[in-house]
């Protein structure tokens, strides 16, 4: 077969007495795939039609016929079987890398009903976190929508939900996701993660296991009600890129075993598991690539550099900029991060799409605007940089314009006072004169 890889399957238990023998030889070719099954003397073709005597059974006792008779059975349900991986095989062969093999699962029937049209069940997890608790903000304002929230409150907070908190289309749970959730829904927003390096680093096996366990059971649950299914997975996944910018047929550079692998490799497993539920179970998904975001409700000391400048300058402190200040990040407001968000989950498309801000900054921009806009009397200092900080970052969005009509509208320096005033208030710490 000129080196042709092969792969033998043995389905069932052989016979003490050796009445027959089930085997199937896998062998790939190119795209087709060629099946071969001996049953007994017996033998399955290509079109897994029998070419020989169905079935020759050496009969030595009289007692021996209701034996003979369940290794027949046993012998048609292989041949069946095999019919279906043939089938099976054609169809992968076939496809499109992208392709779905299976119908999406049924919606509750609720949504088919004639005389009585349900609210839309709508699940966020990770709710009570930053971008979580806005997306539930805007969701709410549809009278149709009933929001249901679950989160763990390792990064979220329920005072970014109190406003909800006895709403009668509001619903909030304790929950982490890497536990499975039985509960029925039309729509999933699977945020759960925390996105800043300082928490997702504090215990990266836990962020593996929200990545890839979370994921597994927010699908399961999807397969289960028929639910449609948004994961937002992260710039990171392009790793420190060699390509700039980027945009979403970039495979990325990524270190797999670095101190931040356990966010960037988890996003990458969770983008994965989106679309092998996908092509075998008919889920249907969307996979939005969020770039850095901003704004009000961000955890004060979480980190991440716009809320470290504005915080340090609020308390009159030196603005750290990591060394050599020249890496580049893109800023996307919270509100047109939102946005996108919805337009994805209500669009056609899978997805990857990138989702942020094309405006690139480098990181000693950013420390000048800052302070330009909040204090100008803090100094600006440098300091070591962090392992695999990724050296620039920038969305290619022509999906997002093209495809979802989407492009933010919030530029940075409309974004920072909205933030601003949001850490003072919480911080205090009124503007001086």
């Amino acid at each position: 077969m000129r080196g042709i890889p092969s792969r033998n399957l043995i389905f069932g238990s052989q016979p003490s007495n050796s009445f027959a023998f089930v085997m199937f030889g896998f062998l790939w070719q190119g795209s087709s795939a060629v099946f071969s099954t001996t049953c007994g003397r017996g033998r399955v073709d290509k079109l897994g039609m029998a070419s020989k005597p169905y079935l020759e059974f050496p009969l030595q006792k009289d007692g021996e016929y209701d034996e003979v008779k369940k290794q027949r059975e046993k012998c048609r349900e292989d041949e069946v079987l095999c019919r279906r991986i043939l089938q099976m095989a054609k169809e992968v062969s076939q496809g499109e890398n992208h392709g779905s093999v299976k119908p999406p699962p049924e919606p509750s029937p609720l949504r088919k009903a004639r005389f009585f049209q349900a609210n839309m069940r709508i699940l966020i997890t990770g709710g009570a976190g930053f971008i979580g608790s806005h997306l539930v903000d805007k969701l709410m304002e549809n009278e149709k929508n009933e929001v249901i929230v679950v989160d763990n409150y390792f990064t979220g907070s329920k005072d970014n939900l109190k406003q909800w908190i006895g709403h009668p289309r509001f619903e909030l749970i304790r929950h982490d996701v890497t536990e499975s959730l039985l509960i029925e829904v039309d729509q999933i927003y699977h945020l759960a993660c925390p996105a800043s390096p300082i928490f997702y680093k504090y215990n990266p096996v836990k962020t593996i296991k929200t990545n890839v366990i979370g994921t597994l059971n927010m699908l399961g649950l999807a397969k289960r009600v028929g639910a449609r299914i948004l994961l937002t997975s992260t710039s990171e996944v392009y790793g420190d890129p060699l390509v700039h910018p980027q945009d979403e047929s970039y495979w990325g550079n990524v270190n797999p075993i670095g101190v931040r692998s356990c966010y960037d490799e988890g996003k990458r497993v969770a983008e994965t598991l989106m679309f092998d539920y996908h092509r075998q179970h008919g889920i249907e998904i969307r996979i939005a690539r969020i770039f850095n975001t901003y704004g009000p409700r961000m955890n004060i000391d979480d980190g991440r550099v716009v809320s470290n400048f504005i915080a340090q300058a609020i308390r009159d402190e030196p603005l750290t900029v990591q060394l050599p200040g020249t890496q580049t990040r893109s800023f996307c407001y919270v509100s047109d991060m939102v946005d996108g968000l919805i337009r994805l989950m209500e669009g056609d498309n899978t997805g990857p799409i990138n989702i942020g801000n094309p405006g690139e900054f480098t990181m000693t921009e950013l420390a000048e605007t800052v302070k330009e806009m909040i204090n100008p009397e803090v100094k600006i200092i440098t300091v070591e940089n962090t392992p695999d900080d990724p050296r620039q970052r920038k969305p290619v969005i022509t999906k997002a314009k093209e495809l979802l009509g989407w492009e933010p509208k919030v530029k940075l320096r409309e974004g920072i006072p909205l933030m601003e005033e949001d850490f003072r208030k919480r911080l205090g710490i009124p503007r001086k004169n």
